[in-house]
């Protein structure tokens, strides 16, 4: 309900009297504006450069408290989980938090509270740099600086440009990857790496993570480069790979790319960012589950075992389960943006995929939209960011069971 509120009262912010957008703003285009920064998922049916000072000062600051607000719920969720699972699932549950002291949840929100502060203001400095090595007065610069920190370390991938990041400086593009990768991996995976016990190392969890995030980056990037031929530079490349996860910047006219480039960027998607962190999509650790799982079926392995760890059966049913209903609801988006607004496939899919995943990439499709087709977006943005926590919350808590054994069933 905070989520749905902080909407609300984002749209209202939008429809006060000193913000302003040069082409006018509905009802409908501020609750879709307001949607899309606290989902921090980037898509817009008007350029954010239209808006006054007061009105991009207001996406900030929607952006920013939803950005705190999907960390703080995450790790609400965590803290609220562990106290009602049974002591088998918070057995196999600690590998994410033994060097997270999740019991104390003063020192969770201030560990976000810094990590964030400290990850935006390292980001301010160097992109305000960045911009002013582009060419801008320091004063442009300084402003700049300051709202592509928090849109990227928030993986939220608003801009005042209309042409996004495209053309920009290459400390520019640098420093706002490295934001985006900071704000996608999640909370725990920072904090577990700061109190790392040098004897045990880090979690599983954070192994999972940084090995998946490194795969998608490096892979992604490579994969670019060569399905445009070279015509996308490698920095280009690398950008497009570690945003098109989550965080909706481009620095590259996406409409001019090849459609395996397009086919790639869905994969991204879909997949997303890591738990606890600002991005979407069904988390990193949900597709190496599979992965993992699906390799170890065409082994013949009874069970899922990574570095001497067992996989429960349950944890990869949840993670199938995720994957499945995402894909069912992306399905239906799909069709109803085809069928509601008579956009073709490839593009309804995209901005389907793109919304769901919190992404915010769009191949030209989201500003042509009609009410109809607005508020199918509205409502995968919202999905797409709730889904995971809200799932994983409703499959997580402990129920009363009742001890009936059936016999099993072949189906082939």
């Amino acid at each position: 309900m905070s989520f749905l509120f902080l909407i609300l009262f984002g749209t209202a912010l939008l429809r006060m009297p000193w913000v302003n957008h040069s082409d006018g703003l509905t009802w409908t285009d501020a609750l879709f504006t307001s949607t899309s920064a606290v989902c921090v998922t980037g898509l817009t049916v008007v350029p954010t450069s239209g808006f006054n000072l007061w009105g991009q000062l207001s996406i900030l600051l929607l952006i920013q408290l939803g950005a705190l607000g999907i960390m703080t719920l995450t790790s609400s969720f965590l803290l609220a989980v562990k106290g009602k699972l049974s002591l088998r699932h918070r057995m196999s549950f600690s590998h994410l938090s033994e060097n997270i002291n999740l019991n104390d949840a003063t020192f969770v929100l201030k560990s976000i509270l810094k990590i964030t502060l400290i990850s935006e203001t390292a980001g301010f400095l160097l992109l305000t740099l960045g911009f002013h090595r582009q060419g801008l007065a320091w004063r442009d610069a300084l402003y700049q600086g300051l709202f592509h920190s928090i849109s990227a370390f928030c993986n939220a991938g608003f801009s005042p440009y209309d042409q996004s990041l495209t053309g920009t400086h290459w400390l520019v593009k640098l420093t706002t990857t490295l934001l985006i990768i900071t704000g996608g991996i999640g909370y725990f995976v920072i904090v577990d790496l700061l109190h790392r016990r040098r004897k045990r190392g880090v979690s599983i969890h954070t192994r999972v993570v940084l090995t998946v995030t490194a795969v998608l980056i490096i892979g992604g990037m490579i994969l670019i480069y060569f399905f445009e031929k070279g015509e996308t530079g490698w920095l280009d490349a690398f950008f497009q790979s570690v945003t098109t996860r989550t965080a909706g910047f481009n620095t590259v006219d996406l409409t001019a790319l090849h459609d395996t480039t397009i086919f790639l960027f869905l994969i991204l998607m879909f997949i997303g960012a890591s738990p606890g962190s600002t991005g979407g999509g069904i988390k990193t650790t949900t597709f190496f589950i599979m992965i993992y799982a699906i390799i170890s079926v065409l082994k013949g392995k009874q069970t899922v075992v990574y570095r001497h760890r067992s996989i429960s059966s349950r944890t990869i049913l949840k993670a199938f389960a995720t994957a499945i209903s995402y894909f069912i609801v992306l399905s239906a988006g799909t069709l109803l943006l085809m069928d509601m607004e008579g956009a073709p496939l490839k593009e309804s899919l995209f901005e389907a995929v793109s919304a769901m995943g919190t992404v915010g990439l769009s191949l030209g499709l989201t500003p042509m939209l009609g009410t109809a087709g607005k508020w199918i977006i509205i409502i995968l943005m919202f999905i797409g960011r709730l889904g995971p926590a809200s799932f994983a919350l409703a499959t997580s808590v402990k129920r009363k069971e009742i001890k009936i054994h059936y016999p099993e069933a072949e189906i082939y």
